[in-house]
């Protein structure tokens, strides 16, 4: 067993991008590339608060996160559940210090001035990395 933190630097080292799965209200799944950034034990994805994995989360809040697998088969999965929020002081707090990409390239106006651009927690509560599609070993974790 490894620790959650160790595996956030593991996925941040394999790739910036890892894919989202979420369900919507119909029970349809949906996946979208994301570029995750963490703060402590949270993960989070900067959303459009009206797009489609921000309805899924309202609807059913269990998510997935998939980083992508390297040329030698090394991924994570990170499982959890997600919320998602655009109060301006989290928008603040976050927009500075947290991501490691310029927020304004996708919402110019900044946090106080992108309405519509919100922000996704995702809290993390099991997670599995593989080396080598497995045969060079798996790391779990998983809340307690």
């Amino acid at each position: 067993m490894t620790t959650l933190g160790e595996l956030a630097q593991i996925g941040t080292k394999l790739s910036p991008w890892a894919h989202l799965a979420t369900v919507g209200a119909d029970g349809a799944p949906d996946v979208v590339p994301v570029h995750p950034c963490w703060e402590g034990d949270t993960i989070w994805v900067m959303v459009g608060m009206t797009s489609v994995k921000a309805r899924n989360v309202q609807a059913n809040p269990n998510v997935a996160l998939h980083w992508q697998v390297t040329e030698i088969g090394d991924g994570l999965e990170i499982w959890g559940t997600a919320t998602c929020t655009d109060d301006p002081a989290t928008k603040r707090r976050l927009w500075t210090g947290v991501f490691d990409y310029d927020l304004n390239a996708f919402a110019p106006g900044g946090p106080d001035n992108s309405p519509g651009t919100g922000f996704m927690a995702i809290t993390p509560t099991r997670a599995l990395y593989l080396a080598q599609y497995g045969m060079g070993g798996a790391q779990r974790w998983e809340a307690r």
